[in-house]
């Protein structure tokens, strides 16, 4: 044990193995609705629900080992959402490509993102984004994953007229994440260790104990074959063959590249990872992230990558790798208490995800909001992400205006020209997404 601590830096990072477990439960419990979620999505491309629930497992055990024994964060790894949406509605149902194809593009894509980390563009391109811009990247993920979890709970819900508006309190569901929120604020202004977690038990028996939360009929179930999907990828990247599909394969590379550089900058910030503006290790955390896309694609899932709702994990103190090793672990056994996890609701883990959200968003104090060429292109940033649900668009929209703005306060020449690549990338990126 002494051996395990010593590996993960326990003692430099100031944490326990105590910690660093309820950390792992504590981002498992806040991100395992992705177990359920991505073959409901998935499956809409036609893709066999059981084989992508065992994919989706799988890879996001694979990835969070990798991300913790190769680079010593607890960020976890899972098939993103937003992505695995354009993978099935955009891609296969949209543009009538065979979902086997869409996999191979998957995997093509992944390729180019292990070939660009190994030639450190992607470390380059993280260490040339000012700190401001960082700060925001961080607040707005916050306000993006607080949105998430309003949404999820039922306090926000679309609305016609004004686009989005106040839930009905008369569902009986939405009473699960006010009593969750009511609870977890009472539990984390108290400072009790370990609050997050405590609240979502608390919610759980909440749900259950008035009977909006039904109890599994039976815990233990066999894992779903992998069989439909293993492997597909491979043996169809001969079909991308036209350009469309190429152009596929680009938008998974960049909208992948930005969220997840987007989310590991985001999440090393609010967890104090940050030295000189830099990240540490950064090239083992971009390898670690590169390699679970390649293995999720091989799997049978949509692009993989660091997952936001790492931040619960991180709230509660995880600070080694050994949180998502855990974590890994943790989704290695839900693969088998599959029933047991349907008590977990999104009504259960909305409030953590809203009151991470307040202290992620807690980075906006460290932007120059003084000074306009700053602050227009961190706001964009800050409120984009939520407005338009996803984090790749709120990063283009900062990243577009804030050369513009640093040109006309005469500072361009503190621009790192790779901001200035950046510009014109987003730029053609946006193109590509509304062709």
């Amino acid at each position: 044990m002494k051996q395990i601590a010593k590996y993960f830096q326990f003692d430099k990072l100031k944490t326990n193995y105590k910690t660093e477990i309820i950390a792992g439960i504590t981002t498992y419990i806040s991100m395992v609705y992705i177990m359920f979620v991505n073959p409901n999505v998935l499956g809409a491309s036609g893709m066999d629900k059981g084989a992508v629930f065992t994919a989706t497992a799988l890879a996001s055990a694979i990835g969070c080992f990798l991300m913790g024994i190769i680079a010593n964060y607890p960020i976890a790894s899972a098939p993103a959402l937003g992505i695995n949406a354009f993978f099935a509605y955009s891609v296969v149902i949209g543009m009538h490509v065979p979902w086997q194809t869409a996999l191979a593009g998957v995997f093509v894509a992944s390729l180019i993102f292990v070939l660009i980390t190994v030639f450190k563009l992607r470390e380059l391109i993280i260490n040339a984004i000012p700190a401001d811009l960082k700060h925001a990247i961080s607040s707005g993920i916050g306000l993006f994953v607080a949105f998430l979890g309003l949404s999820q709970g039922g306090i926000v819900v679309a609305n016609k007229e004004t686009m989005v508006g106040l839930g009905s309190f008369l569902v009986p569901s939405t009473w699960i994440t006010v009593f969750g929120l009511v609870v977890t604020i009472f539990l984390m202004v108290r400072k009790v260790p370990g609050a997050i977690f405590v609240g979502m038990v608390l919610t759980t028996i909440f749900g259950l104990c008035t009977g909006v939360i039904h109890a599994p009929a039976h815990i233990v179930s066999a894992a779903p074959s992998l069989k439909p999907t293993f492997l597909t990828a491979i043996s169809h990247v001969g079909d991308i063959n036209t350009l469309q599909l190429w152009v596929v394969v680009l938008t998974f590379l960049l909208v992948t590249f930005f969220d997840t550089a987007g989310t590991l900058v985001g999440l090393a910030t609010q967890a104090g990872f940050m030295k000189d503006n830099k990240m540490p290790r950064v090239g083992k955390a971009l390898m670690s992230d590169s390699a679970s896309m390649l293995t999720g694609s091989l799997l049978g899932t949509s692009p993989v990558g660091a997952f936001v709702e790492s931040s619960a994990g991180i709230a509660v103190g995880g600070r080694s790798g050994f949180t998502v090793v855990v974590t890994g672990i943790m989704f290695i056994l839900g693969i088998f208490f599959s029933p047991l996890l349907t008590v977990v609701t999104s009504q259960v883990t909305a409030p953590a995800l809203v009151i991470v959200g307040v202290l992620m968003a807690q980075q906006t104090r460290e932007i120059s909001w003084d000074k306009l060429e700053i602050a227009i292109p961190s706001f964009l940033i800050v409120i984009g992400m939520p407005l338009t649900y996803s984090i790749s668009d709120g990063i283009a929209l900062g990243f577009i205006t804030y050369p513009i703005a640093m040109i006309a306060a005469k500072r361009g020449k503190e621009v790192h020209p790779l901001m200035y690549a950046l510009f014109f990338v987003f730029i053609g990126f946006i193109a590509i997404l509304n062709a």
